[in-house]
Order: C-alpha cells, then structure tokens, then sequence
C-alpha cells in the first residue's frame, strides 16, 4: 500500500526552507556518491576524509539526493554506536539559492558557473572570415 500524500507534502515542506541556525554537531555537506542501500558519500567543506551518511526512512522514495547536490548532516546522530556510519541526513537542500543566503552557508562551497569565463583566452573564429593574404594583392 502507498504512503498517503500528506507524508509527501509533509516532507516537502520540511525541506522547502532552511532553517534559522544549525545545532551543534550539524553540518552542509556535499554529496559525493551513492553507496547503495540509503547510504551516501559525502564530503564536509573543510575537505577532509569522505563521510558516510544514512538517509532516514522519511526521505526515502519521497526525495532524491543527486550526486553535487548538498545535504544537512547531523555528524552527532550515531556517536554512541559503533559502526561505520558517520552521520544522518536531516534535511535536503531544494532550493540552493535561499540556502546560500543564510549566514552558515561555508564558503567553500561556491556556485560553479553553468558555462565558464573564456574570456582569458583568444578571440574566436567562429563564424568569421578567414584571414585575408596581403601578398596576394597583384591579382
């Protein structure tokens, strides 16, 4: 039996907006890769060692997490097990550009532009004309 829609449009509006501060021991991580079975690999902005994270049965076949999309990490959530998990995911980030806004989002994650700069290289030829030979000027 499917889950009612209100759980959907429950967890989507959970996800919708960040919330006003992060608790201790919460993180913005980005996703590096799935693992398998609700388990992700993460990276934290400091840049240190790849987490593995667990997506909580709530989000599970409601939200999809993308590989470079950014989740809540609560590193705190599996302390006192010993396993090879290092922290849940509490929320998803849907809608990056509030995200960013907010004053714990860390600098190291910055918007990539959709198509890079090519400004420092030379000019292109693209749909132009070839260059004229002067030398052929006694036609």
């Amino acid at each position: 039996m499917a889950r009612p829609k209100r759980n959907l449009l429950a967890t989507a509006q959970e996800t919708s907006s960040p919330p006003a501060s992060l608790d201790h021991g919460q993180e913005i991580a980005r996703v590096c890769k799935a693992e398998g079975k609700n388990l992700y690999s993460v990276e934290l902005p400091a840049g240190a060692k790849p987490l593995l994270v667990e997506l909580p049965s709530r989000f599970r076949s409601q939200i999809w997490i993308k590989r470079g999309g950014y989740v809540l990490v609560d590193t705190n959530a599996f302390v006192d097990r010993d396993n090879k998990l290092d922290g849940e995911i509490v929320n998803v980030v849907r809608d990056e550009k509030s995200w960013r806004k907010q004053a714990y989002w860390p600098a190291e994650f910055v918007k990539k532009p959709a198509y890079p700069d090519d400004s420092d290289e030379e000019e292109s030829n693209v749909g132009k004309m070839p260059p004229s030979d002067d030398s052929d000027s006694g036609i």
